[in-house]
């Protein structure tokens, strides 16, 4: 179905929706986030749906679309595909209404998000892991549905959904005491950035939006390039809640005339942001939650003075990953290296390597090593902590000067494997 076949209807659809959610959903604050305001000269606020009861707004999108169905649909079981947070409330939705449903996941799920999605759905729900992405997990949840006569709930490309998703969009311009003059919004499949685009093109259409995405999993962004919804070969599944590998149809069409910029954000400053706003507001966030934030540098200069609106998706962040993301928070502000080095098998030689390679406040962070005896130098992974940037350039030169140097890591992407 084509936009202008659905523009009209949209909105009204939106408003029967927030109606429909009203004693489910909370009302998610819209608060200024002093920091970031004075950082960019900019009233900077956040629209907080890690505070929703799932922890993300998907479960506008999943009880919207499972309220407009039939009591004869409902019965016939429900199934989707999910890497977490539309799981989440697919799963809550089956427990309050009373239905079946199975769900299927990516293995590399969070445990979090895993253990939320049962004990959100409890009895009425059965999870199935499958496949390394959430594409294969939705083709497995097809195949099931296809065979088993179940009915999918789409986690993005569904018109239900998306109506869900907008009234995120209404609660924003009913929240804000000013006009909003850019509104920054996660995309993975699409589906919220379509709901508040059609909220916006008609509520306020002076607003604008950016959407924005993981550069390493970018669907959105290669759509509009092309023209139509592309299936990405590979992407990385880091940012979990937004590692899509194709926009959907109905949202693309949706957002493609509306969207006023396409930004995409290195996983390292993803990082960086969630470990940002830990530490600075006690905000928890996950990957996908952290895209809006991440953004901001980029748009520095045009957001000055401007009224300015990031979403918060969500916050189902496992604390198992955190040593991950401050590594790669590290590696990304250029103050952790790793390095191939070679040692000679004589005493004295690490002995050498701090004191004539090593700066005054440089720190061997990981070091392992393993003696060859049949040759005369070995190599060593190292890993070297940084006070700041520019210590960097002195670093390599001494390595180089004392023979020290063999590789540099940094790029390798095989490197976390061998970290965490």
């Amino acid at each position: 179905m084509m936009k202008e076949e659905i523009g009209s209807s949209v909105l009204e659809n939106v408003y029967k929706a927030e109606e429909r959610l009203k004693n489910v959903v909370v009302k998610t604050p819209l608060a200024l986030n002093n920091n970031l305001s004075a950082v960019y000269d900019a009233n900077i606020s956040f629209k907080r749906e890690d505070l929703q009861r799932v922890r993300s707004y998907k479960i506008r999108g999943a009880y919207n679309k499972m309220a407009t169905m039939s009591q004869e649909d409902l019965g016939r079981g429900l199934v989707c595909a999910s890497a977490g947070n539309h799981a989440q409330g697919v799963a809550f939705a089956c427990q309050t209404m009373k239905v079946r449903g199975m769900i299927f996941m990516p293995l590399p799920t969070p445990g979090q998000k895993l253990e939320q999605v049962k004990m959100f759905g409890g009895s009425y729900i059965d999870v199935v892991l499958h496949g390394d992405t959430f594409d294969e997990a939705k083709d497995a949840a097809m195949r099931f549905c296809s065979e088993n006569e179940g009915i999918f709930i789409h986690p993005f490309d569904d018109q239900a959904i998306i109506e869900g998703q907008a009234t995120v969009g209404l609660e924003i311009l009913e929240q804000s005491k000013e006009p909003i003059d850019y509104l920054f919004v996660p995309i993975g499949g699409g589906g919220l950035a379509a709901g508040v685009c059609s909220v916006f093109q008609e509520l306020s259409p002076q607003t604008k939006i950016i959407g924005v995405e993981p550069s390493a999993a970018a669907s959105m962004k290669k759509a509009l390039e092309k023209g139509r919804p592309v299936l990405l070969e590979k992407i990385s599944r880091f940012v979990d809640g937004a590692a899509v590998q194709q926009v959907g149809n109905l949202t693309f069409e949706l957002c493609k005339d509306v969207l006023y910029d396409m930004a995409t954000v290195d996983e390292g400053l993803v990082c960086e942001t969630i470990l940002s706003l830990y530490n600075k507001d006690a905000i928890v966030v996950e990957p996908a939650g952290a895209l809006s934030v991440a953004a901001l540098e980029r748009y520095k200069d045009e957001i000055k003075g401007k009224n300015v609106v990031c979403v918060i998706s969500g916050s189902n962040n496992d604390i198992t990953r955190m040593e991950e993301i401050k590594e790669k928070a590290l590696l990304h502000a250029g103050l952790k290296h790793y390095f191939l080095v070679r040692f000679p098998q004589r005493p004295g030689a690490l002995k050498t390597f701090v004191i004539d390679v090593l700066g005054p406040d440089d720190d061997i962070t990981f070091f392992e090593y393993t003696q060859k005896n049949s040759k005369e130098k070995g190599i060593a992974v190292v890993g070297i902590a940084l006070k700041h940037n520019e210590d960097f350039t002195p670093l390599i030169h001494n390595m180089k000067k004392y023979d020290f140097f063999v590789n540099y890591l940094n790029n390798d992407p095989s490197l976390m494997n061998l970290l965490i």
